[in-house]
């Protein structure tokens, strides 16, 4: 959708959702995350379908759930997806204030009360916004993932993801973000919808701060809306590779964001199987 990216896709398209979730279990991944990434009441209003938030975030968890009863040989986890990304056609926009709280607030009790097992907080790229939704996460009292997104420096180097607008912000490092960020709380915290070139980098700056467990959820290829594209995509094999050196280093979990496919998935199953028993 122009404005509510798969937002909608949940009640319009149910039977393809199911079957997307199918075939990533299917490749081997033991989490999987329900299509709540842009249901948040920030994203719908503008479509004046605010009110139907709690609907598609129920919805999208009971699709999960399904996937698993039907295709799942070994515990599988639902990780329930919160965001603070702006809608499709206002992208660099972030909600901010008491509307923002009280719809992170209201998604996060929604999604653990419909039987998710963590939330995962996507594409947090300010501190401003990002202790919302941490604060609203962690309120529920789930395992909470938090995923910061990081861009490539003008001049080398990593920076906070170009997509946040605010002025106050853009001259912010991303080792001030991660700094501030390590004391906002969460269980797993880690780097998302990131490049992977750029994800090893960005990991060494979130280890300064943070003593937890990490994550990498790189994506691959590019989005040229309205669609993800593939060209200057990194090959299964190649992702798989990189996924093995971030667990080398230390990474904990690790999965897969836009323009990652099941092939992918299956490269990092197959990956780390072969290195050895535990990963």
């Amino acid at each position: 959708d122009s404005t509510a990216w798969c937002g909608l896709a949940t009640q319009s398209h149910p039977e393809t959702l199911r079957q997307i979730h199918i075939d990533y279990i299917a490749a081997g991944a033991d989490i999987i995350t329900t299509n709540t990434f842009a249901t948040g009441r920030h994203v719908l209003e503008p479509l004046g379908l605010g009110d139907e938030a709690e609907t598609l975030d129920r919805m999208a968890v009971a699709i999960a759930g399904q996937a698993i009863e039907a295709s799942a040989e070994r515990e599988v986890l639902i990780a329930g997806s919160m965001s603070s990304m702006g809608p499709l056609d206002r992208s660099r926009s972030t909600p901010r204030g008491d509307a923002a709280e009280i719809g992170y607030r209201k998604q996060a009790e929604t999604l653990a009360d419909a039987g998710v097992d963590v939330l995962v907080l996507e594409m947090l790229r300010d501190i401003a916004n990002a202790s919302l939704v941490i604060e609203a996460a962690t309120a529920v009292g789930l395992p909470v993932l938090v995923g910061w997104s990081a861009s490539p420096g003008e001049e080398g180097g990593v920076v906070p993801h170009r997509s946040e607008p605010y002025r106050e912000h853009e001259r912010r490092s991303f080792d001030e973000l991660m700094r501030l960020g390590a004391g906002l709380g969460g269980d797993v915290a880690g780097i998302m919808h990131s490049a992977v070139e750029v994800t090893t980098p960005a990991l060494k700056i979130l280890n300064r701060h943070w003593t937890g467990p990490t994550m990498a959820y790189a994506e691959t290829g590019r989005f040229e809306p309205p669609n993800w594209v593939f060209t200057e995509a990194t090959t299964p094999e190649g992702y798989a590779i990189a996924t093995r050196q971030w667990v080398e280093a230390g990474v904990r979990v690790v999965g897969g964001c836009c323009g990652t496919t099941p092939s992918h998935i299956a490269a990092i199953r197959s990956e780390l199987t072969a290195w050895g028993p535990g990963h």
